[in-house]
């Protein structure tokens, strides 16, 4: 899969990297338009529209959020703040006997908002901004959902924290399709690829001008598998409404 057609659209996703230190350049509200347009247009399951974002213009609310995510001072800095959310409330006020709490519900929150979000993210860096997704928003889950006065059956799934660049980050290597793109059935991953991938991975790590490290990709992967995280998730998403039934 080496050869693959080019256009604007693609050049941008695969430029595509975090960025973490902006500019004090406010994201102009012709950007801000166009963004949302671009994340509403994104696809949603069965016509559902069960995401919501907030846009957290407040200073002092993003800061409480930066601390709660982790001590993330990128997510204080940067000029835009939205925290996107499943939100099943608004099916729920236009139809009251709905049944929520469903396993397949909360899954199609939860894809919905990613897709959004992603759609969102491919229009910022295409109008030359940056920024980084903020999963880190779940360490303080419950404060944050009470800061934002989320009704039951909506909850943040993650943050996006955007921008005027400041810096170019490098490129991550991703995975060789060898081990990621399978036709018909399932392929165990072949542990030559894996081995050189880690090799390049350790590379990438090494030479990384800030967070500098040496572990390869199973290496640095291990860190976050061998433990359970964010073990209050399960009640905090059952107090929402979902009884994942």
């Amino acid at each position: 899969m080496e050869k693959y057609s080019r256009n604007p659209t693609i050049d941008t996703m695969l430029n595509h990297a975090s960025c973490r230190k902006f500019t004090d350049e406010k994201v102009s509200d012709e950007d801000i338009a166009a963004i949302f347009r671009a994340a509403q247009s994104a696809s949603t399951s069965c016509f559902l529209q069960v995401t919501s974002i907030i846009r957290i213009t407040e200073q002092a609310l993003k800061e409480k959020v930066a601390v709660l995510a982790g001590n993330q001072k990128h997510v204080a800095q940067a000029p835009e703040l939205w925290i996107f959310c499943a939100d099943y409330h608004r099916n729920q006020v236009e139809f009251p006997e709905s049944d929520l709490g469903w396993n397949e519900q909360f899954l199609v929150g939860i894809q919905d908002a990613g897709i959004m979000a992603q759609n969102a993210f491919a229009a910022l860096e295409s109008l030359g901004l940056g920024g980084c997704y903020i999963g880190g928003i779940r360490n303080g889950i419950q404060e944050i959902d009470r800061l934002l006065a989320l009704p039951k059956n909506v909850f943040p799934v993650f943050g996006l924290a955007f921008g005027h660049p400041a810096e170019h980050a490098g490129l991550k290597p991703r995975m060789p399709a060898a081990v990621t793109f399978m036709e018909n059935s399932y392929r165990e991953p072949d542990p030559e690829v894996m081995k050189r991938y880690n090799e390049l991975m350790r590379k990438y790590y090494e030479s990384r001008s800030s967070n500098a490290k040496n572990v390869d990709w199973t290496e640095n992967m291990i860190g976050y598998m061998k433990k359970e995280r964010r073990t209050y998730m399960k009640d905090y998403v059952q107090g929402k409404g979902w009884d994942l039934k």
